[in-house]
C-alpha cells in the first residue's frame, strides 16, 4: 500500500509543481514548519525531518506542502527560489537571509508568535504583561471586526490605519518604557525583546489590507500532521516523506476549497493519465470540476 501511494504521488507530481506555480502568483505565502519522525536504516532509532506547509493568499487558494530531511536553510531556500513578494512565517533564523534585496521577498511578522511570548509571561509578571496583551487584544478586536463586516481589502486597510496604527503606538510606547525594567533574561524580558526586534515585520499588516495579523493559516496547516503523528508515527524513509508532502498538499487544497479529497483523487487519478497536458490546469482543486455522469 506504501508502494501505491508512492506511484500515486508520482503520476500527480505534474500537478504538484502546476500547484506551486500557483502558489507562487500570490502576493503573500504564509509558512512554517512541523517535526515529524523518519526511519533511516543508518541509524538504529528514528531522526527527525520536517514538513512546511506554504498557503496562497485568497486569490491562490493553495496549500502546498514540502518535506526536508532537517530544519536548515536549504530546503525552504530551495522552495522558494524565484518566488517574490511578502513572506510571512514566525522569527526563525533561517528566513533572514530570504528578507535582502536581492531575494525580492518582504517579511511579514505573526502577531501569534509574539502574543505566546506574553502569555508565557504573564503568570510571574502580571501587572507588566497585562497592558500589553490588552492592546494585542484590541488589535485582534480590530481584525474580528473586519471579518464580520466583510471589509474589501481597501477598507480593512482604511481601518486598520485609523485604528490599529494608533493601538501599535502606545504599545510601542509601552513596550520601550517596559524594556527598560524588565530583567532581559526574564520571561517578561523575553516577549518585550522578541517584539521590539520584530516590530518592522510585526507592524506590515498594517502596510496591505490583503496582509493578515498572524500566521495562523500556516499552523492550522500543520495541525493534521500534528494529528497525523499519533495515528501512523513515523515516515519510512525521505522517499516516504517526499510522498506524503505531495499528498497531503492535494487534501489540504480539497479541504479549503470544499471539495471531498477522496472525491478529488478518484476522478483526477483515473482521468490523469490521458489527459491533455496543456490543460493540466483544471485538475487543480480550485478549478476541479468531476465528469457528469452519464443520463
Amino acid at each position: 500500500m506504501g508502494g501505491w501511494l508512492a506511484q500515486c504521488a508520482k503520476l500527480l507530481d505534474p500537478l504538484y509543481q502546476l500547484m506551486k506555480e500557483e502558489l507562487f502568483g500570490s502576493k503573500v505565502i504564509g509558512t512554517d514548519d512541523t517535526s515529524v519522525k523518519v526511519l533511516d536504516r543508518k541509524l538504529p532509532f528514528a531522526r527527525m525531518g520536517r514538513i512546511w506547509p506554504y498557503v496562497g493568499d485568497a486569490r491562490h487558494p493553495v496549500i502546498v506542502y514540502d518535506y526536508t530531511p532537517t530544519r536548515g536553510r536549504a530546503g525552504p531556500a530551495k522552495f522558494l527560489e524565484g518566488y517574490k513578494g511578502y513572506l510571512q512565517a514566525d522569527a526563525y533564523s533561517v528566513y533572514d537571509a530570504f528578507f535582502k534585496t536581492e531575494r525580492g521577498m518582504t517579511e511579514v511578522g505573526c502577531w501569534m508568535h509574539a502574543r505566546r511570548y506574553f502569555f508565557k509571561a504573564l503568570e510571574s509578571d502580571q501587572q507588566s504583561m497585562g497592558p500589553a496583551l490588552h492592546l494585542i487584544a484590541r488589535l485582534y478586536a480590530v481584525e474580528e471586526r473586519a471579518k464580520a463586516l466583510a471589509l474589501s481589502a481597501e477598507q480593512r486597510f482604511a481601518l486598520r490605519q485609523r485604528v490599529s496604527a494608533r493601538l501599535l503606538q502606545k504599545l510601542h510606547k509601552y513596550l520601550r518604557q517596559l524594556q527598560q525594567q524588565v530583567l532581559p533574561k526574564s520571561p517578561s524580558g523575553a516577549a518585550v525583546r522578541y517584539a521590539l526586534n520584530q516590530w518592522e515585520a510585526l507592524t506590515r499588516f498594517l502596510e496591505d489590507g490583503e496582509l493578515e495579523i498572524d500566521n495562523g493559516a500556516s499552523e492550522r496547516a500543520n495541525r493534521d500532521i500534528a494529528v497525523g503523528r499519533g495515528n501512523w508515527t513515523f515516515f519510512g524513509s525521505d522517499n516516504g516523506g517526499k510522498t506524503a508532502a505531495v499528498l497531503r498538499s492535494f487534501i489540504a487544497s480539497c479541504k479549503r476549497c470544499n471539495i471531498e479529497p477522496w472525491a478529488w483523487f478518484a476522478d483526477v487519478l483515473s482521468r490523469i493519465p490521458a489527459y491533455p497536458i496543456t490543460r493540466l490546469k483544471d485538475l487543480l482543486p480550485q478549478n476541479w470540476k468531476p465528469l457528469a455522469s452519464p443520463a
